[in-house]
């Protein structure tokens, strides 16, 4: 059974709210008593960005352990609960009801539970309220009135979220290869050519002096590789990223209610599924 000072604990230490498999919810944010039996009924839990939702989660089979308390439900189940306005002191019959069918249980309808922030309500005091528990806040498996049991069981919802895996990056460097290219290049080489006298030369051969001496100079040239290096642009590259399907298998474990049939017959026990 959950204690007063423990409810005041999870709030003076703002306290984490966990689901039925481990992970956390949000934090707890207000408490509402019963008005009729001073026992913590309901608790609000701040989901959403930054907390900015506070959704209600009943107490009656919640678990306080160190600064976290623990409810029989998933964190789906409490982020979608019916949206009902956490700044009034009390929850009408109305809206009551249907958290209750929200969550899958049934209540009998008592006062209105008050909320409760650190500080119990003006009309208890610390005395009145020291053994509150939560076996007995107004609801149970049937009303009393029925001759029906609801059997409830679990049901697995299985979402996808997306997560970081790793990141890429491109960068771009700097080398340095060599490159080897083949060019032709020419050269001039001095080559004597002789040639007879014949009349059609023979005026050329006979205008100068008939002995002398003289030089005839040749200038000789060559090619030579000449290296310039310009920068082109040879492609465009960019990140992309594709999506790749495939099947993730999910195991986990569900609960669900059975009924045993007792009579006092010869069979006397028998399972109804």
């Amino acid at each position: 059974m959950i204690e007063t000072t423990q409810i005041d604990d999870l709030l003076s230490s703002n306290g984490t709210v966990v689901a039925s498999d481990g992970s956390k919810i949000g934090r707890i944010g207000q408490v509402y008593l019963d008005d009729e039996t001073g026992r913590p009924e309901w608790a609000t839990v701040q989901t959403g960005l930054f907390g900015t939702r506070e959704s209600f989660v009943p107490l009656a089979q919640a678990e306080v352990s160190a600064d976290s308390l623990k409810v029989p439900f998933s964190k789906d189940e409490v982020k979608n609960a019916p949206q009902i306005d956490s700044d009034q002191s009390h929850l009408s019959e109305e809206e009551e009801a249907t958290l209750y069918r929200h969550y899958g249980l049934h209540h009998q309808t008592t006062q209105a539970p008050t909320t409760s922030g650190v500080d119990l309500t003006d009309s208890q005091t610390d005395s009145d309220v020291a053994d509150v528990g939560v076996a007995d806040v107004g609801y149970q498996s049937a009303p009393s009135h029925d001759d029906a049991m609801t059997l409830s069981e679990e049901q697995l919802q299985v979402g996808t979220e997306r997560v970081e895996t790793g990141r890429a990056r491109l960068r771009k460097y700097v080398v340095t290869e060599n490159v080897t290219q083949t060019v032709p290049v020419s050269h001039e080489e001095v080559r004597l050519e002789r040639e007879p006298i014949t009349g059609e030369n023979f005026s050329d051969a006979t205008s100068g002096p008939e002995i002398s001496e003289a030089e005839h100079e040749v200038v000789l040239t060559e090619e030579r590789p000449v290296v310039a290096k310009e920068t082109v642009p040879v492609e465009r590259v960019r990140l992309d990223t594709q999506t790749v399907t495939e099947e993730a298998q999910v195991n986990e474990q569900v609960r669900k209610e059975q009924v045993d049939l007792d009579s006092s017959d010869a069979s006397s026990r028998q399972r109804v599924n």
